[in-house]
């Protein structure tokens, strides 16, 4: 079975940016497709999901098989996609959400400030470029 998993995120924030290319670096397989919440397949696939732009600034998206992922619950299923060690974080599903998702809240609410915003477009490695639904001929 082909797992159809999407992550929609923040083109814009370094640390989410950054994040994705630390799953494009460690994933134990390469079926993960991306898209930019900036972008009409980022925003068309959200509304789909019941997210709207406004949420996309707070939370990065999962899809996966059709089913939408969003904060803690998102970035642990992701870790699943990881290679060992890294794959172990899953282990953080034992925290109640709750707790997981204001941490999360928190991080995501300074991200900007944090860890600054990027001063030129997002672009793909190369040899993941087809993996990024909204790459230009693609929208």
């Amino acid at each position: 079975m082909r797992d159809d998993t999407i992550v929609i995120f923040d083109t814009d924030c370094v640390l989410c940016s950054g994040a994705v290319g630390f799953l494009l670096r460690h994933e134990a397989d390469t079926t993960i497709r991306f898209a930019s919440s900036r972008t009409e397949t980022g925003a068309r696939l959200a509304e789909a999901h019941g997210l709207s732009a406004a949420d996309l600034d707070l939370t990065f998206l999962m899809i996966r098989d059709d089913n939408a992922l969003t904060r803690s619950d998102a970035a642990l299923c992701l870790a699943g996609h990881l290679r060992r060690p890294w794959r172990w974080l899953r282990v953080l599903r034992v925290v109640p959400r709750p707790l997981r998702d204001a941490i999360y809240g928190v991080i995501a609410r300074n991200r900007l400030r944090w860890f600054g915003q990027r001063d030129s477009c997002f672009l793909p490695p190369p040899a993941q470029a087809h993996r990024f639904l909204d790459r230009p001929g693609r929208l």
